[in-house]
């Protein structure tokens, strides 16, 4: 695909991003598999195939999402459950009304970010957790549940609370045990600040002012970090080739193919059916209206999700084409946000040679 690389290698000259792997599938067939640029600038370690990213809210559907349909495929969650049915401090909260899909769907009135991490990063790791879960729980909705949509990073912070309850089991833990070791996508993992990080290449991040150093291989997410690595927002390191295995996962399920080894076809299509009104299915987005980050080729149902460190997925569910790019945008700074205007561009460029 010359015009693809082509883009590709201009986002490097003109300072996109400085480092990047493409990959794109059709079903289980991995057709590009290309790396690009920088992992780190200042030591110029090269980007390769196997380089592992910070996937920053890719966290949302490619763990907290598929810890919540695991469970709801074994019948210890359903969707439609208020919050109060799963976590007993919130029958005496104005989020008890709130159900599983409502968080998901980013329905459920809670405001969009709220900087926790300033007053839990001052108390010992050990009450961490149970003070930011107080501050969701105090935290004003903004309008009632299911009145209107607005992305949070709050509502995954509480579907973290919700697996964690339901599962009684950390969310890494039971990602790792249930999902990942089994569908053989080992290089998807959390990084749990009490150990060491797991050996290998990673993309180095923002030159962190709140922590005065560089971040790399810990999460760059400051509420995560806060938390110790381990979020139902934010948190979750992996490869292109770990992705695409999820990705061709639930694609096998969605069709019902005998490819599919763990989700169900039912629960997968529960998941991506468009929630009314909502512009998102359960956990995943759906393309926007106005200048939708996945281009023109993609349809309206389509699945995906971006992250704030420069990661995206896409899937055209029908033609079974999965897109993944996973850049270091944010390297060494946030402030850098021409992905915006390149993301469109690329997956133009590779539908409209796919779809000839």
């Amino acid at each position: 695909m010359p015009e693809v690389d082509r883009l590709m290698r201009q986002a490097l000259t003109g300072g996109v991003f400085p480092g990047a792997v493409l990959l794109v599938a059709r079903g289980g067939e991995v057709l590009v598999h290309a790396a690009y640029g920088s992992a780190n600038l200042y030591n110029h370690q090269p980007v390769t195939p196997a380089t592992v990213f910070d996937l920053a809210s890719l966290t949302k559907p490619l763990a907290t999402t598929l810890a919540i349909m695991l469970l709801c495929q074994q019948g210890r969650l359903d969707p439609d459950e208020r919050l109060a049915g799963v976590l007993p401090a919130a029958a005496r909260s104005d989020k008890r009304h709130i159900t599983i899909a409502q968080l998901l769907a980013h329905t459920s009135g809670l405001p969009d970010y709220r900087p926790y991490y300033r007053q839990v990063a001052l108390l010992p790791e050990s009450e961490r957790r149970l003070r930011l879960r107080q501050f969701l729980l105090d935290e004003p909705l903004l309008h009632p549940p299911g009145a209107k949509v607005l992305y949070s990073d709050l509502d995954f912070m509480l579907l973290e609370w919700v697996v964690e309850a339901a599962a009684d089991q950390r969310l890494d833990r039971f990602l790792a045990q249930q999902v990942y070791t089994p569908l053989q996508a080992t290089h998807l993992f959390f990084i749990d600040r009490q150990r060491p990080a797991p050996p290998a290449a990673y993309a180095a991040t923002e030159q962190c002012a709140w922590r005065g150093r560089l971040i790399e291989a810990e999460v760059h997410d400051e509420n995560a970090h806060a938390l110790g690595g381990v979020a139902g927002h934010a948190g979750l390191f992996g490869t292109a080739a770990a992705i695409h295995t999820i990705l061709a996962e639930l694609l096998a399920a969605y069709h019902g193919q005998p490819a599919a080894q763990l989700f169900r076809s039912d629960v997968v299509r529960r998941f991506w059916q468009p929630v009314p009104g909502a512009g998102k299915a359960l956990g995943f987005d759906l393309p926007s209206t106005d200048h939708p980050s996945c281009g023109c080729f993609f349809p309206s149902d389509s699945i995906g999700h971006l992250g704030f460190t420069g990661t995206s997925f896409w899937i055209h569910r029908i033609q079974q084409l999965s897109v993944v790019l996973l850049t270091n945008r944010v390297h060494p700074s946030r402030d850098n946000i021409a992905i915006r205007q390149f993301r469109p561009q690329i997956h133009d460029a590779l539908m409209s040679t796919l779809l000839i």
